[in-house]
C-alpha cells in the first residue's frame, strides 16, 4: 500500500535552496531550466517540524560523536568509572560500525543513531564493566549471535522517528540498516527559472562621518516560483519500522502511531517551508494544492504534466490555475491510458474552479483522514 502526496506551492522572492556557489539550485527538465529544492533540504525541514509535532516520540542523532558524547556520558552517569568507560568506547564503536572509526571512538562520518540505542549501549558498558576484564568481556559479548540479533532487532524498531521515516545507511553487519519508506522527489518549478541578483549594502552605524558609502556590499540570487512536489510513502514499511515487525504483518499492528506520524508528515509537507536567507525574504508559504492518492498501484509521479514548462510572460490567468488545469489534464490522460487506479484520490486546494478530472475540494484534515482510512480499510 502506498500513499502518494502531490503538491503545488508558490513562493515569492526567496532563495529556498543554495548550491556550492551560493546560487539557487537548478535542474534541466523538459524544455527549460527550472529552480529546484533538493529532497535532502525538504526532508531536513520536515524532520525538524515533525519532531516538534510529535515530541513524545524518540528521535535520533546524526553525528560522528555518538559513542564519545552520548553513550560515554550515559555510561559514566550510570556508574561506570570514567577511565573504564573511555577504554571501552572505541572497541564498542568499532564492533558496531565496521570500519571508519577514529582513535578514541569518533566516526569518520555522521551516522544516524536512535537515543534508545544509546541507552542500550550504555547499559551494555555498565554490565561488562563489572567483569574482571571488561574489555575482553565486551569483545566476547559483541561476537555472540545472540547479541548481534539483539542489536539488529533493537535498532530496527528504536532508531528514532527520523530513521523510521527516512531510513539509515550503515556499513556494518552488526547495526541494522533501516530502509526508507518515505521517498521524496526534488521539487521543481512548473515554469522556467526566473531569477535576479539582489544587490545589497550595509551601513556602519558608528562610522557614518568617515564613510559616505556602504561599509559592505554584496549580492545574492533570488527567485520566485510555483513548485511541484511529490512524495511516496511505502506504508507497510513505515509501520514495520515504527513497530519493529515484519512488513507482511503491518495490518495486524495498532494504527494509532502510524496514523499520527502520517498526519504529521502530510501537515509538514503542506505547511513547512524550506529557505535560506529567511531573515531577509520570509519564505513562508503553505501549499495551494494537495492531491492525495492511496492504494496498491505502483506509484507514479505527475511531474510530466510540466515537461513543457508553463509560460508566464503575458499570461492573463493565475499561474496556479494553469498548473492545476495542466495537472488535471495529465491525470485524465494517464488514467485513460493505464486505467484509473483503485483506491482513494482526494484534493485540497484554495483554487477555483476545480477541473472535473480532479476530486471535489476538501479541507486538508478531512482529506488526510480519508486517505488513511483507505489505507487501513
Amino acid at each position: 500500500m502506498f500513499l502518494q502526496i502531490h503538491t503545488l506551492t508558490s513562493y515569492p522572492a526567496s532563495l529556498l535552496n543554495r548550491d556550492d556557489a551560493n546560487l539557487a539550485k537548478r535542474i534541466p527538465f523538459g524544455n527549460s531550466i527550472r529552480l529546484r529544492v533538493s529532497s535532502q533540504c525538504l526532508k531536513r525541514h520536515w524532520r525538524e517540524d515533525m519532531t516538534g509535532r510529535l515530541p513524545e516520540l524518540p528521535d535520533g542523532q546524526r553525528t560522528r560523536s555518538f559513542f564519545t558524547r552520548t553513550v560515554l556520558p550515559k555510561a559514566v552517569e550510570a556508574g561506570v568509572p570514567e577511565k573504564v568507560a573511555t577504554s571501552l568506547i572505541e572497541p564498542l564503536a568499532k564492533a558496531v560500525i565496521d570500519g571508519g572509526v577514529k582513535e578514541g571512538g569518533d566516526l569518520n562520518q555522521p551516522v544516524l543513531f536512535g537515543l534508545r540505542e544509546a541507552d542500550y549501549f550504555a547499559e551494555m558498558l555498565v554490565q561488562e564493566s563489572r567483569k574482571e576484564d571488561p574489555a575482553k568481556a565486551l569483545a566476547e559479548r559483541l561476537k555472540t549471535k545472540e547479541e548481534k540479533d539483539n542489536i539488529k532487532a533493537m535498532s530496527k524498531a528504536a532508531a528514532g522517528l527520523t530513521a523510521a521515516l527516512f531510513g539509515r545507511m550503515v556499513t556494518s553487519d552488526l547495526l541494522a540498516r533501516v530502509d526508507a519508506p518515505v521517498h521524496v522527489a526534488h521539487a521543481f518549478t512548473v515554469h522556467a527559472a526566473n531569477t535576479e541578483m539582489d544587490y545589497f549594502t550595509v551601513v556602519d552605524d558608528l562610522n557614518r562621518d568617515d564613510e559616505t558609502g556602504a561599509a559592505h556590499a554584496n549580492q545574492t540570487e533570488l527567485g520566485a516560483g510555483l513548485y511541484y512536489g511529490y512524495v511516496v510513502v511505502d506504508v507497510p514499511l513505515l509501520v514495520a519500522n515504527l513497530a519493529g515487525c515484519n512488513t507482511k504483518d503491518w495490518k495486524q499492528q495498532d494504527t494509532t502511531l502510524p496514523r499520527r506520524v502520517l498526519e504529521a508528515l502530510i501537515t509538514s509537507i503542506v505547511q513547512q517551508s524550506p529557505g535560506a536567507k529567511k531573515g531577509s525574504t520570509a519564505p513562508y508559504a503553505w501549499a495551494d494544492l494537495l492531491l492525495l492518492e492511496a492504494g496498491r498501484a505502483q506509484p507514479r509521479t505527475l511531474a510530466n504534466a510540466f515537461l513543457e514548462a508553463l509560460p508566464w510572460k503575458g499570461v492573463q490567468q493565475d499561474l496556479r490555475l494553469t498548473a492545476m488545469d495542466r495537472l488535471a489534464a495529465y491525470v485524465q490522460r494517464v488514467d485513460e491510458m493505464h486505467g484509473a487506479p483503485s483506491g482513494y484520490r482526494g484534493l485540497s486546494t484554495v483554487l477555483d474552479p476545480v477541473p472535473a478530472a480532479l476530486p471535489p475540494q476538501a479541507p486538508v484534515p478531512a482529506n488526510a483522514a480519508a486517505a488513511l482510512d483507505a489505507l487501513w480499510g
